[in-house]
């Protein structure tokens, strides 16, 4: 029990220290943030927890295709922000991010490849 304590707080320390850098400059909080820290840390505690190595494998190569879809939301959200205010743009970003995983998966598929 007080492993799963440490590990909630040692993740949400880090969003919480990352929020704090992007509020004071967002350039450096939004490097820090695109880093893979929360795959890194899952990484590090599936391994502390001595997970079978294939799991930790699987575990980072989803991760790679489950990225993909998620990046256009990035470049879409600023704009709708600006534009219809946050509400709007998170729940569009979301929304757009759905379809395209839902794409994305369809379409490796077909290249032999099953992330659902």
């Amino acid at each position: 029990m007080l492993y799963l304590i440490f590990k909630y707080a040692v993740t949400s320390a880090l969003v919480v220290l990352i929020s704090e850098i992007a509020r004071r400059n967002d350039r450096l909080g939004a490097l820090i943030a695109s880093l893979p820290l929360v795959t890194i840390l899952t990484l590090l505690w599936l391994q502390f927890e001595k997970t079978d190595p294939e799991k930790i494998s699987n575990h980072a190569y989803y991760t790679f295709w489950f990225v993909i879809p998620t990046l256009p939301m990035f470049l879409v959200f600023p704009k709708l922000y600006s534009t219809f205010g946050f509400w709007f743009a998170l729940g569009s970003s979301v929304l757009l991010t759905v379809l395209l995983f839902i794409s994305f998966n369809y379409v490796l598929e077909r290249f032999g490849i099953k992330l659902i």
